[in-house]
């Protein structure tokens, strides 16, 4: 066995997203001679950033406030123009904005690439002299006698998919730090341990989260109206009874971002939110802007959706939770860029503080305590009942009911309850009480295949590795998942990674996963109705390779 080779450093990152390269930034410019180390497992800063994305500035204002002027991708196209329709099959009602509270209004906002802000953000860290590493997820936590967080492992590369080392076998790296920040996203499986080992959902609400699915297309410049925002809701989820909706956003360089979001509560397991998607893009409304252009990018990523209610203890020995592995997406106004953003310059300064006083792998209680007394609650805690109202009454009758909410939280008024979530798993359910749901065929043209889809993500893996999706019990899988939930695996993924595959001879049915497909969504470790499926760290650089998501 290879002697692992170590580094120590002040603080260890992991995840190269917006919150991430916010937390690195700032403890630079709070203390320029601290040692900080962000690992990133996409094969650059970027290839694995999907957000719609329209993004409030308001963090980005205080992290660097002179970014309009330096280059960012982000400030090309401020937002112009402004629409939310509800669908019914062949029409849309436009719904005027004055019904909503103000806080949804999107003036101010931008609308560009997520990836490439997080690509010009690594820039930044790089010039302030953090130790940027793409390619290296970071597999497991090391833990110091006291039971504190004291660093992470690297993922071992060169390991063949029976366990056994390749010639070019390469053990992981132990990075020692100070502090740990777990900044992975939506689902990230480190913070997934440390939720569990620390307890640290012990006093708030489950997560729930959405997939969204997203295509970027270059349109017929007459249709481009850059910085054009529109949101849609209703059809085609309202005949499944399945809610969520779609957006479609005119960026620079005649492109539009366009995308579904489907709430992975939903109880009928027929239900394929990827097909929804093509099935949305179909609507005449929708389909108007699509015809004469092409199809340039696909992808798709879970989304917290779980709200103030949902987010758990901060702070733990030796380190924290920040941006979407924590959970600070607003629902209602799609975002979580500018809250994540700000958790992790929270964090920042809290770590700095307390290596400038000579402490390390203490639990920085201040940031937990900062992020509950900052604009981060402020602005959740206005909407934490709107995702909740929604998915227990509905899309209509759960939007009016979430704008009142809404309403009377900004009128510090206020309805003085909390509502709860359940695990998105458990709402699923038996296949033989919901109808089958038939799906049109793709067309090719504005409708696609799932295994198309995959090829403009740009995934790769490397074919002679261990599986990055364990699943722990063969025989439930078959007997539950396939038995009484009809296979709900083979719809929800989005590219195409699961199958039952029938013997032609003897109708048996053998579960496969075809893990080189995988965009890292984490949808399959959300909405196993059993839970038998885990998502962990494949070999560093695998994944999609989004180019400008």
């Amino acid at each position: 066995m290879s002697e692992r080779e170590s580094m120590p450093c002040d603080v260890v990152i992991v995840g190269g997203g917006p919150a991430g390269l916010s937390a690195a930034i700032r403890l630079k410019q709070l203390n320029e001679e601290l040692e900080v180390v962000l690992l990133e497992k996409g094969s650059e800063i970027g290839a694995h950033i999907l957000s719609g994305a329209v993004v409030d500035p308001k963090a980005l204002d205080e992290l660097l406030p002179e970014w309009r002027d330096m280059d960012c991708p982000m400030a090309e196209t401020p937002v112009t123009d402004n629409w939310h329709w509800h669908l019914s099959k062949s029409g849309k009602f436009d719904m005027p904005h004055f019904i909503m509270p103000p806080f949804m209004s999107n003036d101010g906002n931008y609308t560009g690439s997520l990836g490439n802000l997080c690509r010009w953000l690594a820039e930044q860290a790089e010039a302030l002299g953090v130790m940027v590493f793409p390619g290296f997820p970071a597999s497991e936590v090391m833990f110091d006698e006291n039971g504190a967080v004291a660093g992470v492992i690297t993922q071992d590369m060169g390991v063949a998919a029976d366990g056994s080392h390749k010639g070019e076998f390469e053990p992981g790296m132990e990075i020692h730090a100070k502090y740990t920040l777990f900044a992975e996203g939506a689902r990230g499986h480190l913070t997934k341990r440390m939720k569990a080992h620390f307890d640290l959902e012990a006093e708030c609400q489950p997560q729930v989260y959405g997939i969204g699915i997203k295509e970027l297309w270059d349109i017929d410049p007459a249709k481009h109206e850059p910085g054009r925002v529109i949101h849609t809701q209703g059809w085609p989820l309202s005949e499944s009874d399945s809610w969520g909706g779609g957006f479609l956003y005119h960026q620079a360089n005649g492109q539009v971002a366009l995308g579904f979001v489907t709430a992975l509560d939903y109880a009928n397991p027929w239900v394929s939110p990827f097909q929804e998607f093509q099935r949305w893009k179909t609507h005449p409304a929708i389909r108007e802007y699509l015809e004469g252009g092409k199809r340039v990018a696909y992808g798709a990523r879970a989304i917290n959706e779980g709200g103030w209610q949902s987010v758990p203890k901060l702070a733990f020995p030796g380190g924290a939770l920040i941006g979407c592995s924590a959970g600070f997406v607003n629902v209602p106004r799609i975002k979580g860029t500018h809250t994540a953003m700000k958790s992790g310059m929270l964090a920042a300064e809290s770590i700095a503080a307390a290596i400038g006083a000579g402490a390390e792998h203490t639990e920085l209680a201040d940031y937990d305590a900062a992020v509950r007394d900052s604009w981060i609650a402020t602005e959740l805690k206005k909407v934490k009942n709107a995702q909740p109202a929604v998915a227990k009454f509905g899309g209509d009758l759960g939007t009016v009911f979430a704008g009142i909410d809404m309403w009377m939280r900004t009128l510090k008024i206020g309805l003085p309850i909390t509502m709860r979530h359940t695990p998105d798993y458990e709402h699923t359910g038996r296949a033989d009480l919901y109808p089958k749901i038939d799906y049109p065929k793709p067309d090719g043209v504005i409708s696609f295949d799932r295994l198309t889809s995959v090829s403009y993500s740009y995934t790769n893996h490397a074919e002679d590795q261990p599986c990055h999706l364990v699943l722990k019990d063969e025989a439930l899988q078959k007997a539950s998942e396939l038995g009484l939930y009809g296979g709900p695996s083979a719809r929800y993924c989005p590219a195409g990674v699961y199958e039952w595959l029938e013997d032609e001879n003897t109708g048996e049915k053998t579960f496969q996963i075809n893990s080189q497909n995988c965009v890292h969504c984490k949808t399959c470790d959300i909405k196993d109705p059993n839970q038998n499926i885990t998502w962990v760290t494949p070999e560093g650089g695998g994944g999609p390779n989004y180019p400008n998501m």
